[in-house]
């Protein structure tokens, strides 16, 4: 039997809506400001299909670039073959967020700040980058006695 191939084959999962988040759109996906340069997911909302991103794109991140009333432009890089194109794709409000995936960098960055501020002012020197985890603490267990164990023998009697 053959295959179809159409434009949302194979989005069974990807484009349902999460339990219990079926029905109508918070307010708040129209409500929040998107400006160019903001990095954004794309993630296909199915309860809209306007303006949805095609399969490939769900789940990438991308830049903004243009900004209409009801949607925006993003460039995603895909990958084909051996190479990253780029390419410009104009979705829907309903269908990406914000991203995440700079938080911890800023936050990283506001925090160094202050470290190298308060090291300056004592006038010592700090460790500013990351540190790869080290092995844990060496520990000593010690027994007080040792109980040895026998099996039980096994009693149909009631």
């Amino acid at each position: 039997m053959g295959h179809a191939a159409g434009l949302r084959a194979g989005t069974r999962y990807a484009f349902s809506r999460d339990h219990r988040k079926k029905g109508m759109i918070a307010l708040g996906t129209y409500m929040k400001t998107y400006k160019v340069g903001d990095i954004v997911d794309i993630k296909a909302n199915g309860a809209v299909q306007k303006g949805m991103p095609y399969k490939v794109y769900h789940g990438k991140t991308g830049v903004i670039y243009n900004v209409t009333r009801s949607a925006v432009g993003v460039i995603i890089y895909k990958k084909v073959g051996n190479r990253y194109l780029e390419k410009r794709v104009n979705v829907r409000v309903e269908h990406i967020n914000h991203s995440r995936s700079r938080d911890e960098f800023l936050n990283r960055v506001k925090s160094n700040a202050a470290s190298r501020k308060a090291a300056k002012e004592k006038g010592e020197s700090v460790q500013l980058k990351r540190q790869p985890v080290g092995p844990r603490d060496s520990r000593v267990i010690e027994f007080t006695e040792v109980e040895s164990l026998a099996p039980q023998p096994y009693d149909t009697h009631i």
